[in-house]
């Protein structure tokens, strides 16, 4: 474990060094909140002490600076001249805790633990998530560079997300790409398929019930939208949902509130709303399918996932990924193809987008040769 002790007092900076030391940590430290910064820029600490009064930069500057740059490094925040309105002040800008002077012995130890299982915990969470939603927007084409150059920009605010684009053409993928980037990707995500709810049963699933409310309701159940509370709801396949549960969804973007089916008592929820279709809603809400006050509320910011057959020069790129993906997952040795498989892909229509493509080079990895050829791609890819 590596400890930054950033401190313009020698004899603080000394005895804390030789404390965190006798305990197996790996000590550095820093006489002013400049040095500390240029040094936590440079080196991964796994935890931070920082004095608050110090010259030219003091350790509320140093750990405003640290947050702007990205720098999550739990930081502890320590003073001879403390008050609470300090302390909940470096609180909300980002410290883990705040200890006064004198230093006493137990405390940093029981500290230093908790900021480092803490952060352990957050990686781990992390990495778990990556495996969940961490699966990469392949492509270097001009259509998906712009989509992803959107996606840098949108996922950082709180707006209402409307993905559009064909079947299998990755719209769940950029819905989890724009949750990760948020500040919200450490609270739930919930996806919702609305075409797969039957329409008797999508109040309960978005909005829950209370025990007893039907036949079938046995206990209290917590709807979608609040179990998302905090976090993102990926609402898929919008264009399927019936005219009365878009009143209701509307009614939670408007007013933040619900009411669970039997219940009588509104339940508020803060959710960022990320909607997915592959129907032109504009044509659904001509024919009166679809409420246009919900559409302009969804579509605060449009994002276009391009089709397959739009963006063909991704598609080496995609079978490589595909295939390390599928190899390494399965425990067996990566397999390439040769450039005239690839060229007969290439040239190959894609009705099915990523989806299908995935699904036939899974196919040609299963019945192909060592390396997957043309000939390979002529006799299992219909």
């Amino acid at each position: 474990m590596k400890v930054l002790i950033i401190d313009d007092e020698r004899a603080i900076r000394y005895s804390l060094k030789e404390i965190l030391e006798m305990e197996n940590y790996q000590v550095e430290a820093a006489d002013n909140g400049k040095e500390g910064l240029e040094k936590a820029e440079k080196e991964k600490y796994d935890a931070i002490f920082c004095d608050i009064k110090m010259p030219e930069m003091d350790g509320t500057e140093v750990l405003v600076k640290l947050r702007e740059e990205g720098i999550e490094t739990p930081v502890v925040m320590i003073s001879g001249h403390a008050d609470i309105t300090t302390a909940v002040d470096c609180i909300k800008k980002g410290a883990f805790d705040f200890i006064e002077k004198p230093l006493d012995l137990n405390r940093i130890l029981i500290t230093l633990k908790n900021a480092t299982d803490k952060a352990n915990l957050v990686k781990e969470t992390r990495i778990l998530k990556k495996k969940i939603y961490g699966r990469e927007m392949v492509g270097a084409s001009e259509p998906i560079v712009h989509l992803k150059d959107m996606i840098g920009k949108v996922a950082p605010t709180h707006a209402s997300v409307l993905i559009t684009g064909p079947n299998g053409s990755g719209k769940e993928l950029v819905a989890q790409s724009i949750y990760q980037l948020s500040e919200r990707s450490m609270m739930p995500f919930v996806e919702v398929n609305c075409a797969a709810i039957p329409s008797e049963l999508i109040d309960s699933e978005l909005f829950g019930h209370k025990k007893g409310s039907f036949t079938s309701a046995i206990r209290d159940h917590k709807g979608k939208f609040e179990q998302a509370d905090g976090g993102t709801i990926f609402l898929d396949e919008i264009g399927d949902m019936s005219l009365a549960a878009q009143a209701k969804v509307l009614r939670v973007l408007q007013e933040r509130k619900l009411t669970p089916v039997g219940g009588d008592k509104e339940i508020t929820v803060n959710v960022r709303v990320i909607a997915a279709t592959n129907k032109n809603l504009r044509e659904e809400i001509s024919k009166g399918l679809f409420r246009e006050d919900l559409y302009h509320r969804l579509s605060v910011i449009v994002l276009h996932v391009p089709a397959l057959d739009q963006r063909k020069e991704d598609i080496p790129l995609l079978v490589e990924h595909f295939s390390e993906r599928i190899c390494t997952e399965s425990g067996k040795p990566v397999r390439t193809f040769s450039p005239e498989a690839v060229k007969r892909l290439q040239d190959r229509a894609w009705p099915g987008n990523i989806r299908e493509l995935r699904n036939v080079v899974e196919r040609l990895l299963i019945l192909g040769g060592s390396t997957i050829s043309e000939q390979d791609v002529k006799d299992y890819v219909i």
